[in-house]
């Protein structure tokens, strides 16, 4: 006995063009039914829609930055007065005072340092943390650590479970995007992948420079007409492979990245023709100067993306002759050229964003994976600290000008309302509308999240 026919078959099989207009409509609703970067809903009303994370590859030092330690300076040159924890190099100095002052900014009065002084001039929309802490003092298993709350690689980054969580607000550009100026951190892309989540949740590299994707463009020699018949016929082999396959997620996704290549054809350069922009936003991100313009063209790149829908944007370093901001000597000369060349474009975003009304709704994050000691490595430098050290949000919900925690006189270690990298997770999570003990994915018969058994909201942090 022949089994009964499908309705698709039917469609399929009639004759006269009825049944491929309506296996198209058919294609249509499935597509959007089975696109997981659908827009979804969060637990709650959210604050925030989408986040920036401006990633300071290499651990700034908090004593040079946002924790002003007088202490410092009545024991500089002279030897440590406390209990040295193991260090990365073990080339331990004298204690070793900041070479810059800082400054009260805004209404609150927050204390920046004279590195920053663009960004301390939008002191009342920060959040800083002075209490972060890390378990991890190596780079590696430290970017791990903070991009996915697991200190080894193939773990689901923090940006793949945001975009797991709420899809993407955007038809033509990728949920997760990492923006590249030059370098990626130790660990290499694994600190943005998906890990056990479905593909679609990867971040995608944009990388510095006139092509960001790689093999975008379409090839030559072919007319749009003869182009969309391909993409119309590739999408009807696809459907009917996943009806004989029963088993769909592999086919959705390689449906979904075909139809999101061919949207981004367009979408990317339109998104990277920074010439729309006035002349007058263009100064205010640093695009004059060469000195900012590679990290002021890609802050002002993730302002547009999160215009469009993006959830969520990663921003790198570009390379500047240092090792990142890992000074393990020259400490002074390596803090100010990084520290230059991202200074006045993070305060274009945050002015940019403010005006525009998206920060109330854009989450920004701004810090490295761990911190420096408060002594000297050698004579000139400083080793890495995951003891206690400083970080700041801004928008999406979270208060201005106030600061979260304290570490020791030294700035060694977190002494009071101790923020750990699960805590970070946690509440830029709730932000974002997500209860994050209840953001799972099952995976080898656990129900896995970001912040695993760990992690509470800092709710003194939330507006």
């Amino acid at each position: 006995m022949q089994p009964a026919m499908t309705r698709r078959q039917l469609l399929r099989s009639t004759a006269h063009g009825f049944g491929l207009m309506a296996l198209a409509t058919l294609l249509a609703e499935d597509a959007q039914a089975n696109d997981p970067l659908a827009p979804k809903k969060p637990h709650f009303t959210p604050k925030a829609q989408s986040v920036i994370v401006l990633f300071m590859d290499g651990g700034p030092s908090q004593v040079d930055t946002f924790d002003p330690k007088p202490a410092l300076e009545k024991y500089h040159g002279r030897p440590f007065p406390a209990k040295i924890e193991a260090t990365q190099f073990n080339s331990i100095g004298k204690t070793l005072a900041s070479p810059w002052k800082f400054r009260p900014y805004g209404k609150s009065g927050l204390l920046v340092s004279d590195l920053f002084p663009h960004i301390g001039r939008c002191a009342d929309d920060l959040a800083v943390i002075r209490s972060m802490v890390s378990n991890f003092s190596e780079h590696t298993n430290a970017n791990y650590f903070w991009h996915s709350g697991h200190g080894q690689q193939g773990r689901p980054s923090f940006g793949s479970w945001v975009t797991y969580g709420l899809g993407s607000a955007s038809r033509d550009l990728p949920g997760f995007v990492v923006l590249g100026s030059g370098m990626i951190p130790p660990g290499g892309i694994d600190c943005f992948g998906n890990g056990f989540l479905p593909a679609a949740y990867q971040g995608s590299l944009f990388q510095h420079g006139a092509h960001p994707v790689a093999d975008l463009s379409p090839p030559g020699g072919e007319t749009t007409k003869t182009r969309a018949a391909k993409r119309d016929l590739l999408r009807q082999l696809d459907a009917l492979a996943k009806q004989r396959a029963g088993d769909t997620d592999p086919f959705d996704a390689a449906i979904a990245n075909y139809e999101l290549a061919f949207r981004m054809q367009t979408a990317v350069p339109e998104l990277t023709d920074l010439s729309q922009e006035t002349r007058e936003t263009q100064e205010l991100y640093g695009l004059n100067d060469k000195k900012t313009e590679v990290f002021g063209r890609q802050c002002l790149i993730a302002r547009r993306l999160v215009e469009r829908g993006v959830r969520f944007v990663e921003l790198l370093c570009q390379h500047l002759g240092h090792d990142r901001w890992d000074q393990h000597s020259n400490l002074k000369k390596g803090h100010e050229d990084n520290a230059l060349a991202v200074d006045k474009p993070i305060a274009g975003l945050l002015q940019d964003l403010k005006r525009r009304g998206l920060l109330q709704q854009t989450l920004v994050i701004w810090g490295g994976e761990f911190g420096r000691t408060p002594f000297a490595q050698g004579t000139d430098g400083r080793d890495h600290n995951p003891f206690g050290f400083s970080m700041w949000l801004a928008g999406g919900g979270t208060k201005g000008g106030v600061v979260i925690g304290e570490t020791d006189e030294f700035g060694y270690h977190a002494i009071r309302d101790k923020v750990t990298i699960h805590d970070l997770h946690a509440t830029a999570l709730h932000l974002l509308g997500f209860d994050h003990k209840r953001l799972t994915y099952r995976f080898g018969g656990r129900d896995m999240r970001l912040t695993d058994v760990h992690g509470e909201v800092i709710e003194t942090i939330l507006a």
